[in-house]
């Protein structure tokens, strides 16, 4: 999975009762959602739950199948999938890799935000209940060879402290486990809904100098940017 996904809220039209299970929030807030943008806290959790460093940084997700994802510390780290490839730019490193973005790499727990028929399609959803002061969904991909166990998705309320939401929903974090036992525990904040997003966002074009590791390959299976 791409390196792979505090809370702002944003409002959506849903009834109470829809909003009151975790897929219910989950389409209150996809809710006619074509981009988002968003800064994240991530850490990273090893089999015996010792903890990584804790990294910051943007993210930024267009329908169908783009993705940038821009680490600022304690490191700079660029991921950018263009929906034909995925770049993965380590300045300090000078160095770039690169593959093809297939249907299966595709499948990013974060593009059912941009594409909720994506989840019923290639995940399969549980009700987890509420932890944290979250209501928790579950997803664990239908791929054959799926690039982690299962991703859990926490919604909240935008108005702390309330059970009903009324349709305002907040996507506060989500929480990966790979099937290696790792954990990466992500939270979201500053949403931005339907941004402007410029074609280049999710372009990559390796700076000079640096090394290539990988190769373009047009004949793959790809996902076509659309301007």
């Amino acid at each position: 999975m791409l390196k792979p996904l505090l809370a702002v809220c944003l409002a959506a039209a849903a009834s109470t009762a829809a909003a009151d299970t975790a897929r219910g929030r989950l389409d209150a807030f996809a809710r006619s959602l074509r981009a988002v943008s968003a800064d994240f806290e991530q850490r990273v959790f090893d089999a015996n739950d010792k903890p990584g460093k804790t990294t910051t940084g943007t993210l930024a997700v267009q329908a169908p199948r783009q993705l940038r994802w821009e680490v600022a510390k304690p490191y700079q780290q660029l991921v950018v999938a263009d929906g034909m490839h995925v770049w993965i730019y380590d300045p300090d490193l000078e160095q770039v890799t690169v593959r093809n973005q297939g249907v299966e790499e595709a499948h990013s727990p974060l593009t059912v935000l941009t594409d909720v028929s994506q989840l019923d399609r290639d995940f399969a959803a549980s009700e987890q209940g509420e932890r944290d002061g979250l209501s928790w969904l579950r997803l664990k991909s239908k791929a054959r060879e799926a690039e982690f166990d299962y991703a859990d998705l926490g919604f909240a309320c935008a108005e702390a402290g309330k059970s009903d939401c009324g349709g305002a929903v907040v996507f506060s974090r989500m929480i990966v486990k790979d099937t290696l036992g790792n954990r990466t525990e992500t939270r979201y904040s500053n949403w931005q809904r339907n941004p402007d997003l410029p074609a280049d966002r999710f372009r990559f074009t390796p700076p000079p100098g640096v090394d290539v590791i990988g190769e373009v390959k047009p004949e793959a299976e790809v996902h076509p940017i659309k301007d």
